[in-house]
């Protein structure tokens, strides 16, 4: 059942002295900007109005979600910080009489109502904004950034050695749920531990030894692990067809029971833990085949598709993305695009999978910009990766008087006269604060790694982070 509002203050937050009560200048402003029942319309759609358990109410979701970005905290510690403070409670909505949601509750409403209600909460906020006149856009810039997915740095005998051992630990769960428990399935877990601390130790020792030497032997443990890999795929198979088929008899056992108005409440949890595991273990069985085809490929001299290459068990979507930064040359994720303004609200983002080119992103960008705001952009700048003349062409057709993006390869005579006006100068120098905009949503609102699996889960998270960001910024120009 739908909420959208908590229960009343109690008695005993009527007698608490005022100077407890009061929010800081920041809380106060961003409290008064989700007031609006604007932002409860994007959840409509995932509830029902009056049947089943009440919801959370949604305005204590909207603040929980704004606090948990705001201050980089995990869902675990920012219930308990809440629990703890008057302040965040009173800012919450959370009486001191009633329990703060449970973490697991808030990590179920961010998955369930996904990029829809996130990408409507944003729109809402910034819909506000243009209509208060708080949000300028005579003057835009974007930038792109690598969002990383929640992975360790991947190798082919790392993802190995992982897919191993989890194979054994998912069949351990199968047969504990009482799925094909008669059939054997060896544990390699050891054997694959030691071929990846074999590689490790020879890379180590790398100075002591020629560098085709420790070449050789590397290549030849993770052929060594590949097939170790390929067998306990084999194997699992056996394992996951005869649990399959444990499945379908738990089912219909459960459809009789119905049938005879029964019901076995610990068959039914069994059950479900059965069907989850069998799930899993398929989409495990099915990373594991395509890492080690990747490995196969790297031992036959070939580099696998980064488009395509797989660079984690859990997530699906994740993918190296080289953006030629020295320290880290190539990172694991999704691609972002980031749209700012001169206040630096960011008025339009995207998240892609893989590493898309830059310049096709920019004019969607700005014709989303304008079909949220109702003006058109006097100035858009970008980086030089967007320099491309038929970009210049789409954002002068969408009714931008200055395109300020500097060309790609050697300019012609009059492009560097163009390029040398000091308002273009000027302009191009303004275009990298949107930079130092991507580094504050990085270090302040949990765009340095993202925590949800998948595009999807990405979209959700670095959503959230911008309403965060933007809630702090519009509320700072109501001041």
């Amino acid at each position: 059942m739908f909420r959208t509002v908590g229960d009343q203050p109690s008695l005993w937050e009527s007698v608490l002295p005022e100077e407890v009560r009061r929010l800081a200048d920041e809380l106060a402003r961003v409290d008064s900007l989700l007031d609006d029942p604007v932002f409860f319309a994007p959840f409509v759609a995932f509830f029902d109005p009056r049947i089943g358990r009440p919801s959370t109410p949604m305005e204590t979701y909207l603040r929980l979600m704004f606090l948990k970005f705001g201050y980089r905290l995990g869902y675990e510690s920012l219930c308990r910080e809440v629990s703890d403070s008057i302040t965040w409670r009173v800012f919450c909505r959370i009486p001191l009489d009633v329990a703060v949601p449970h973490p697991t509750t808030l990590m179920k409403l961010t998955t369930r109502c996904g990029t829809a209600a996130v990408d409507g909460l944003n729109e809402a906020l910034l819909a506000k904004a243009a209509e208060a006149k708080l949000l300028r856009t005579n003057r835009l810039r974007a930038d792109t950034t690598v969002v990383p997915a929640n992975v360790a740095y991947p190798t082919d005998s790392g993802l190995l050695a992982k897919a191993v051992r989890r194979i054994a630990a998912t069949g351990r769960r199968i047969q504990a749920a009482g799925g094909a428990v008669r059939t054997r399935v060896r544990d390699r877990s050891r054997a694959a531990g030691k071929r990846a601390h074999g590689i490790a130790a020879k890379l180590r020792s790398r100075l002591a030894a020629g560098g085709e030497e420790t070449k050789a032997v590397v290549l030849k443990a993770t052929g060594a692990l590949a097939d170790l890999a390929e067998t306990a795929v084999r194997d699992a198979e056996r394992l996951l067809t005869n649990a399959k088929q444990a499945v379908h008899r738990a089912q219909a056992k459960a459809a009789a029971l119905a049938a005879r108005g029964e019901r076995d409440a610990a068959a039914g949890r069994r059950r479900g833990r059965l069907v989850r595991a069998v799930n899993d273990l398929a989409k495990l069985l099915a990373a594991t085949r395509q890492i080690a085809a990747q490995a196969r490929q790297r031992l036959a001299g070939t580099t696998p598709d980064g488009a395509t290459r797989r660079v984690s068990l859990h997530d699906r979507d994740a993918r190296p993305i080289a953006k030629g930064r020295l320290g880290k040359p190539v990172e694991f994720g999704h691609k972002a695009q980031v749209t700012d303004n001169d206040d630096g609200v960011v008025v339009d983002h995207i998240v892609e999978m893989g590493n898309p080119a830059d310049a096709p992103q920019l004019a969607p960008a700005i014709e989303r910009v304008i079909a949220r705001t109702g003006r058109k952009p006097r100035t858009v700048t970008a980086d030089r990766g967007y320099g491309e003349k038929h970009i210049d062409d789409a954002l002068h057709k969408l009714g931008v008087r200055n395109v300020v993006i500097p060309r790609k390869g050697r300019p012609t005579t009059a492009r560097r006269s163009e390029e040398h006006r000091p308002a273009f100068r000027r302009t191009v120098k303004w275009r990298t604060g949107c930079e130092g905009r991507i580094s504050t949503l990085k270090r302040g609102y949990g765009w340095d790694r993202a925590r949800i699996d998948t595009t999807e889960g990405t979209r959700i998270w670095t959503g959230h982070g911008v309403l965060a960001h933007n809630l702090v910024k519009i509320s700072a120009l109501t001041a």
